[in-house]
């Protein structure tokens, strides 16, 4: 089959090409951006990319056009489709039924966590020796790569992404209802992509949309701490149900040692051994117990996915260090939302105690926070950090960030331009500090900008 894909540079589009490449497809493509690294990436599999939506494309006749979640009606590509009537699908719709059906689906989904947690299960099963697919919408440093058919050998078992945001222009319910997971991780539920859903509500009933989907044979992995989920699932169950977290009463469990790193795995009150590695945070502890009790459900014993996070070396961008110059460490971070961000610089201050200055980075891109759905949560999310350095101005955001990062007081800058905030990042720093760079985009290459300035 030649597929040509609609928005083919995304994370999820271009992981979906690389699948039906690996699957034996014909796979051509375009997008409004295709440039480094996701282009050399497509190209070095053999895909050939289309810059633009001209409707000319049209003549490469492909049997098959898989539309991306990205296109709008009003794109000439998209008009010349729907006006010839030739054959399209969503992106998920076609990983559903091309990837996914004869497969068991392991799928993770949350409004946080959602790439590392897939990360670490995936990897797990990998040890194990399950050799299994993935589509993941990052790059797990385990594997190099954000997607793959399977391993070494041919194997039953794909770990996915299960993103709630919408599936295209022509199907608006979430991404993961087209994966029909048989264990299905609910990992938390807060209100978040506000360019879409009208409030919380409207996400907890996608949510118990992919629960209705999971068969009674099938498992849901679930974060007792969350009330959102307990709402989902008081709409209906009809599968068999583990809890995660540290509420009284769930299934499973953790005991943190002292200095926040590692932490013993407690299964229905019993002890089943120590995760020993160097990731921070409670959320990261929170990721672990739902890997493991999720590869639980495919066979893998709990010891072995144990000692199997040992080994689990993160996922870029994801407290990913970007150099250190003068005893100055600079990282980069996808938190965009205020939780994550707050789980982030709080991980991190826990992880130092007292011993460092964090200089947290911020850029508020994603649409939610361009909406100003979450601002006012932004001064709290950023407490532990020492100084605050803002990039976004009025004009881009809608509302001021120098407004919203009142309440932080002198330990609050705003900036709306790289060059000027680099500027006053340096003239602050000092050896011994740790420069946090959180956004979910490319923020300019404000990385590499920090490290070449630091430099003596």
């Amino acid at each position: 089959m030649h597929i040509h894909i609609l928005g083919i540079c995304g994370t999820f589009m271009g992981g979906l090409a690389v699948l039906a490449k690996e699957a034996g497809h014909r796979v051509t493509g375009c997008d409004a951006n295709v440039y480094p690294p996701m282009s050399i990436q497509l190209e070095a599999q053999g895909i050939e990319l289309i810059q633009g939506y001209g409707p000319e494309q049209v003549a490469l006749n492909p049997d098959l056009y898989v539309i991306g979640n990205v296109m709008t009606r009003g794109n000439p590509l998209i008009e010349e489709i729907l006006n010839r009537g030739l054959p399209y699908v969503s992106g998920p719709q076609w990983i559903g039924e091309h990837i996914l059906r004869e497969k068991w689906v392991l799928a993770v989904a949350g409004t946080h966590g959602k790439t590392t947690t897939t990360s670490m299960l995936a990897w797990i099963l990998e040890d194990a020796g399950y050799a299994p697919g993935f589509l993941i919408g990052g790059v797990p440093m385990n594997f190099g790569v954000s997607a793959r058919l399977h391993g070494d050998k041919p194997s039953d078992f794909f770990v996915i992404e299960a993103d709630e945001y919408d599936t295209a222009f022509f199907d608006k319910r979430s991404k993961f209802v087209h994966y029909h997971a048989k264990t299905a991780v609910l990992n938390n539920l807060e209100y978040d992509h506000a360019d879409i859903f009208p409030d919380i509500g409207a996400i907890e009933t996608q949510f118990h949309h992919l629960v209705r989907t999971v068969p009674g044979v099938g498992r849901l992995v679930v974060n007792g701490d969350e009330a959102s989920i307990g709402r989902v699932l008081k709409r209906g169950c009809w599968s068999d149900k583990e809890s995660f977290g540290s509420a009284d009463g769930v299934d499973w469990a953790m005991v943190e040692h002292p200095g926040g790193a590692s932490f013993d795995v407690l299964f229905k009150g019993e002890l089943q051994g120590t995760v020993g590695w160097d990731l921070t945070g409670k959320h990261n502890r929170s990721n672990a117990l739902a890997a493991i009790a999720a590869a639980r459900h495919v066979g893998v014993p709990t010891a072995q996915a144990i000692d199997s996070l040992a080994r689990f070396q993160n996922v870029k961008r994801r407290m990913e260090v970007r150099g250190v110059v003068n005893d100055i460490t600079v990282y980069d971070d996808f938190a965009h939302h205020p939780t994550a961000i707050a789980t982030t610089v709080g991980g991190l201050r826990q992880k130092l105690g007292t011993g460092g200055r964090i200089l947290a980075v911020l850029e508020p891109r994603s649409n939610t926070m361009k909406l100003g759905a979450m601002k006012d949560a932004l001064p709290g999310s950023l407490k532990d950090a020492d100084l605050v350095f803002g990039f976004g101005s009025q004009q881009a955001l809608g509302w001021s960030l120098a407004d919203a990062l009142t309440p932080l007081g002198k330990i609050a800058h705003s900036f709306d331009q790289i060059d000027y905030m680099v500027q006053a990042i340096v003239q602050q720093a000092q050896p011994g500090d740790h420069i946090l760079v959180m956004s979910n985009g490319g923020f300019g290459g404000v990385h590499q900008k920090l490290l070449d300035a630091l430099a003596p």
